[in-house]
């Protein structure tokens, strides 16, 4: 008997279990967590140091969107060419994004890095083409400022006579040197060029030292297109235009101004594009041109008070007349040589 009611009591609970049970609210299915929103993760790989203007300009551009866009940036510079391809490889395994860089001299290692991670957008600088579905291209395409600078050059020389003193005369040098002789001619048809290539991208002595001996020979007004050029002019009193950057720092006395390679708008294209899904490889050439501010003239500082106005008043007229279409700077790539 006993028994039985404990029996009976046991059911009866288990009863009332089960109906609480059903009246519960039924635990819902549980949701994936939403994961915060990543930054975009940049690095960049420089053959030589970032005190070299070409990868310095790249450089500045990307700590600019560090600040501005809020990606993640490392870099690692002066790595050579024939250690590029192990550290751009290290990279990609690390999972960044974007990959920039300089792959002249190493044209061949990029190619074959990017197609082995064609899930990261390598965005590199290259006279050859892009490269489906992950490798852009880019150059320094500030022949129009440099036109600019050569008028200037041929307005102000009192010995007719100007030097240039180039890196290695490929194609992407050629086109800006001879722009900026072009531009020179155009004022003044009677000058002179002297035109020397060190046969490096980045050694300042000798840059320096071809600069001297064109001073040497009466040029009175340099363009440096290369590191340490305008060394030699601030130590001789010459006039020199700077290159890539704004060099006005360097020797506030002697430069006037110098093409200005802003890389900012194309980083920003490639890093918005990466955001929002639409990055493909694609030649990235009109980004770093004057018409989509790529391209500019280095700010004339003091010498905006020095230069003759009528100078001044042709240099904004051309300028507009490049942004406008109105006037197009031509592309000459073949070797430029000394009159």
């Amino acid at each position: 008997m006993k028994n039985r009611k404990v029996l009976a009591l046991l059911i009866a609970l288990l009863m009332v279990v089960v109906v609480f049970a059903g009246c519960a609210p039924k635990e819902q299915p549980q949701q994936p967590a939403q994961p915060a929103e990543n930054k975009i993760k940049v690095a960049a790989i420089y053959a030589t140091p970032i005190e070299e203007p070409w990868d310095g300009a790249i450089h500045h551009a990307l700590l600019k969107a560090k600040d501005e866009l809020g990606i993640d940036y490392e870099w690692t510079e002066n790595v050579g060419y024939s250690d590029f391809e192990r550290v751009l490889r290290e990279y990609a395994d690390k999972g960044y994004n974007v990959i920039f860089g300089d792959a002249f001299g190493s044209e061949d290692a990029v190619r074959r890095v990017a197609k082995d991670y064609p899930d990261i957008a390598f965005v590199f600088g290259s006279g050859e083409g892009p490269s489906d579905p992950n490798l852009s291209v880019f150059d320094d395409w500030i022949q129009e400022p440099a036109y600019v600078c050569g008028m200037i050059a041929g307005k102000i020389t009192k010995s007719n006579i100007i030097g240039v003193v180039g890196g290695v005369p490929v194609p992407e040098v050629n086109r800006i040197v001879n722009a900026f002789i072009a531009g020179a001619k155009e004022t003044n048809p009677d000058v002179k060029v002297k035109v020397a290539f060190i046969g490096s991208w980045f050694d300042p002595p000798k840059a320096k030292e071809a600069a001297l001996a064109q001073i040497e020979q009466g040029a009175d007004v340099l363009y440096a297109e290369r590191y340490g050029v305008i060394d030699a002019c601030k130590e001789k009193g010459v006039y020199a235009f700077g290159s890539l950057l704004d060099q006005h720092s360097l020797a506030p006395d002697y430069v006037i101004s110098g093409p200005v390679w802003d890389m900012y708008p194309t980083v920003k294209y490639v890093i918005e594009s990466v955001k929002n899904g639409s990055y493909t490889a694609q030649d990235l050439k009109d980004w770093s041109m004057m018409g989509k501010g790529g391209a500019k003239l280095a700010p004339f500082h003091e010498f905006e008070d020095k230069l003759p106005k009528d100078v001044i008043d042709m240099v904004n007229k051309r300028v507009e007349e490049i942004k406008s279409g109105k006037f197009r700077v031509p592309i000459n790539e073949a070797t430029p040589k000394s009159d």
